[in-house]
């Protein structure tokens, strides 16, 4: 009844709000959503979202998308249904991406007309439904973290291993018929497996049992030592407890069935089932689609024979663990021989060895948590490829300072109990970033699962300050690191300078406290004076852990620098007599928090006020200025709560029409956010509310003086625009620009590995369409060109419409978190003799002014965005 009369009252709000007519065309969809919606937050869901799903008509997708515009107004959907809705997105995607791989390798594994010697009841239909609920009891079951993709479809080829050997041989493919056949003669491992006695079968019983199991691994290019690990130590647990009985060598489908059903109901999300009907609830939308298991057609009989297959999310996350450990086979557990040569004074050898078993202790607990305990032997098999990056990036660390400083004593470096922590974090980090991909992954960027960054960082007890001191040595270090792993660390380095470094509890407070104590309350974390100059990429993981402090200089330059002394001390000495500076970590940190700060903010002000141009250093000054100087604003609060802040801040004392809701609306289209930046602020201890709540209550009142400086006419100084450069992790595999070219680019012939070939053998391509012209090469008939110039166009009037229909955010209509009555965030009013179509009127000529301007300066759209 709770659920009935709130999720009322949310349906009469939408349907009343301005613009309301697809809520009021789509009753029963709306209905539905608001029951959703006021489900979760009530802690009242007495039915499944599938149920939902069939009740209103709607799949998945639609109602996804349904959701996401019914939440236009920002206060519909709480960050509690947002994090809800991310899980079921994820699980469907995996769901989605495993079904289609599971669905085209039964085609390859089964005949499709077995011979009339096969029994009705072994038909592939029956076969199927078998495998696939089993799967899904076997993941329901043995699975914690539901979205992982790669411990998934492992689990996914135990369950094909499984049916196979049960299968007559003669429904069977090749290689599949023979390597069951090799198990039945060598083995008769099949009966044994049908009992529950599976756990005493015989060493050579167990070795021929694998033989299907290497097929499985070699045709799908995955790890057998992974997937023997899962399948004897969960695959086998799960099989001896569900009890199956068999009818006709293959399990009932009922019993089974029925044991789903009580997973199923207890979440109360996806019937999974049901994909093997291609039920209509669970079919993906357009986008979607682009991204499934599928082998494109061919266009005509005398096409090359090599098909070009598409990079699936199976396939992708396949290709980054095979390549990972190729690399990582070549290295050792231990110390190399070299890094021993490096331990030579005060030999930290010991106090490593102990610190890396010691965290395995800790990793291998808190993996358990994350996954279950069906799947806690894995946890060390990731932690040992971490563990020879680890060596491997130290080693590689060390050559280079020698290098650099043409010396071999790091004593002070590496007994250094928190660099070796971060090394060896960062070092599992980029493994367990390999390993944990989402399948709605499609551009290699990495998405929040329980094993996400900053999981790493709760495990090893590890600062994120600390942690982003390594970050960029690391990747100078390892040059085998692929595009995607780089973006990842580069994209935790990013989370770190917008908010986990500025958690309470982090090292840097301090940092910045002892700087101004230390220079006076005058001195700032970085000059402002520094903001124009290139930022120099050449610090190292020993700058920024040793030392923090330098010491003062006299004129003459001193010995060699050592690499036991002090970092700051190993910089160059300069003629003149330098006074004491800064902390090496915390000035690179701000230079770099600058740099993101206003690329973020340029992103932004691009999109909203590029008629104003002259605003965009005054917000820059202000917003550079709260960092600099009310540096405890951003104490457990984010990077872009604060550029929102200044944004409007400056528009407000100079009278430019820009609400805090179409900045917060245009804010939810950058890249890389997240809905709780703006709808949870702190305000004061414990308590949070919406942005515009912390606008009025903390960053007005604190700044306010400061703000109105920029309404007279004597602003303060202006803050110099930070000094944009390449950013420091370059890629080989870019597309190169042609000089005078006409926008044309170079894209090196670079393509994932096929590693049963070979580690550098490239294999086919993985292009969004499906045509390709080398030039140089025959390429066939003029209707190809006539084909591709018919694409080329489509896409150029597709990108014209896309450009316009998406030149300016769209405004909100209304910002329901506002008080009530106001409609700007510092509770001004509109005049009262005004009326409502008049400041309807009003504000949508403003906005149709900034939507023709910002059409104008789309083609500078690209050069304005933040640098990948």
């Amino acid at each position: 009844e709770s659920v009935r009369e709130r999720a009322w009252k949310t349906y009469e709000s939408l349907s009343a709000a301005d613009g309301a007519l697809a809520y009021n065309e789509k009753k029963k969809e709306t209905w539905g959503v608001c029951i959703f919606i006021v489900a979760i937050d009530l802690d009242e869901v007495t039915f499944t979202f599938t149920e939902l799903l069939k009740s209103i008509n709607i799949s998945v997708c639609t109602f996804f998308q349904f959701l996401k515009e019914v939440d236009v107004n920002m206060d519909t959907v709480s960050t509690k249904v947002d994090s809800t809705v991310s899980r079921l997105k994820k699980k469907y995607d995996v769901l989605l991406a495993l079904y289609h791989k599971f669905e085209r390798t039964c085609g390859l594994i089964y005949l499709e007309q077995p011979s009339s010697e096969i029994s009705a009841e072994l038909s592939s239909v029956l076969v199927l439904k078998n495998y696939w609920i089993t799967f899904l009891l076997a993941k329901g079951k043995v699975l914690q973290v539901e979205d992982d993709l790669v411990i998934s479809f492992q689990l996914l080829l135990c369950v094909l291993d499984y049916f196979i050997k049960l299968s007559p041989p003669a429904m069977l493919k090749e290689p599949y018929k023979s390597a069951v056949t090799a198990v039945t003669v060598n083995g008769s491992a099949r009966t044994p497996r049908r009992g529950q006695n599976r756990s005493t079968r015989t060493s050579k019983q167990i070795d021929t049992d694998t033989k299907v199991i290497e097929v499985l691994c070699k045709e799908h290019d995955c790890n057998l030592d992974e997937v023997k690990n899962v399948y004897f130590t969960s695959f086998i647990p799960f099989l001896n407890s569900i009890g199956i009985v068999a009818s006709n060598g293959l399990p009932e489908v009922e019993v089974l069935s029925k044991q789903y059903d009580e997973l199923y109901l207890s979440s109360k999300d996806i019937d999974a089932r049901l994909f093997l009907d291609h039920d209509e609830t669970l079919q993906p939308d357009v986008i979607a689609c682009s991204q499934l298991e599928r082998t494109p057609l061919k266009n005509s009989p005398d096409e090359e024979l090599n098909l070009i297959l598409p990079q699936t999310p199976v396939r992708a996350a396949m290709n980054n663990i095979q390549q990972l450990i190729m690399i990582l086979n070549s290295a050792t557990d231990k110390p190399s021989d070299t890094l021993i040569m490096y331990f030579n004074v005060l030999n930290p050898k010991d106090s490593i060895l102990k610190r890396v078993e010691n965290l395995e202790h800790i990793f291998k607990k808190k993996f358990a948590e994350a996954v279950g305990q069906g799947c806690a032997e894995i946890g060390p098999q990731r932690y040992k490829l971490g563990v020879r990056l680890y060596y491997r990036v130290m080693e590689s660390m060390l050559k280079s300072e020698e290098e650099r400083l043409s010396v071999q004593n790091f004593s002070k470096l590496l007994n250094d109990n928190i660099f070796h922590t971060s090394l060896l974090a960062c070092a599992v980090e980029v493994v367990m970033a390999t390993y944990v991909r989402n399948a709605s992954q499609s551009d290699g960027t990495s998405a929040e699962t329980n094993l996400s960054f900053p999981w790493i960082l709760s495990v090893f007890d590890l600062k994120a300050f600390d942690f982003y001191k390594v970050i960029e040595s690391f990747i100078k270090a390892e040059p085998s690191l692929t595009r995607e792993m780089i973006k990842h660390l580069e994209r935790c380095e990013h989370r770190i300078m917008e908010s986990l470094a500025w958690q309470s509890g982090s090292p840097l407070f301090n940092l910045i406290k002892q700087s101004k104590e230390r220079e006076g309350q005058t001195d700032q974390p970085e000059s402002t004076c520094t903001l124009n100059l290139p930022l120099q990429h050449n610090h190292t993981a020993a700058d920024l852990y040793l030392s923090p402090v330098r010491s003062p200089k006299k004129k003459t330059s001193g010995p060699p620098p050592s690499a036991t002394s002090t970092p700051d001390a190993q910089a160059t000495a300069t003629p003149q007599t330098q006074k004491p500076q800064k902390s090496t970590s915390l000035s690179l940190f701000y230079k770099k928090v600058y740099l993101l700060a206003y690329n973020r903010l340029h992103t932004l002000f691009f999109r909203l006020l590029s008629e104003h141009p002259d605003l965009e250093p005054l917000i820059w000054t202000l917003f550079q200025h709260t960092l600099q100087n009310e540096y405890e604003l951003m104490r457990d609060r984010h990077l872009d709560q604060i550029m929102m802040c200044s944004m409007y801040g400056i528009c407000k004392v100079k009278n430019v029409d820009l609400r805090f809701k179409t900045i917060v609306s245009a804010y939810k289209e950058l890249p890389n956010t997240n809905q709780e930046t703006f709808k949870r602020v702190l305000i004061r201890e414990e308590q949070y509310d919406s942005i515009i709540v912390f606008y009025n209550l903390v960053f007005m009142q604190k700044l306010k003086t400061n703000i109105l400086q920029y309404a007279s006419n004597r602003p303060p100084t202006l803050s110099p625009i930070p000094h944009i450069p390449r950013s420091p992790y370059q890629f080989s595999n870019s597309p190169r620009r042609v000089p005078a070219g006409n926008n044309i680019y170079i894209s090196p012939l670079k393509s994932p590995y096929k590693f049963s070939d070979g580690f550098q053998s490239p294999t086919k391509m993985t292009p969004r369409s499906r045509i390709l012209v080398s030039i140089g090469e025959s390429f066939g008939t003029s209707e190809k060109f006539q084909k591709i110039n018919q694409m080329v166009c489509n896409s150029e009037c597709q990108l014209k419409r896309s450009a316009e229909g998406s030149a300016a955010p769209k405004p909100l209509k209304r910002l329901r978190f506002d008080i009530e009555g106001q409609d700007e965030a510092d509770g001004s009013k509109h005049l009262p003799q005004e009326s409502k179509f008049q400041q309807k009127l009003a504000e949508m000529t403003s906005t149709r002014t900034r939507m023709q301007k910002q059409k104008l300066n789309d083609g500078n759209d690209t050069s304005a965005s933040e640098e990948k």
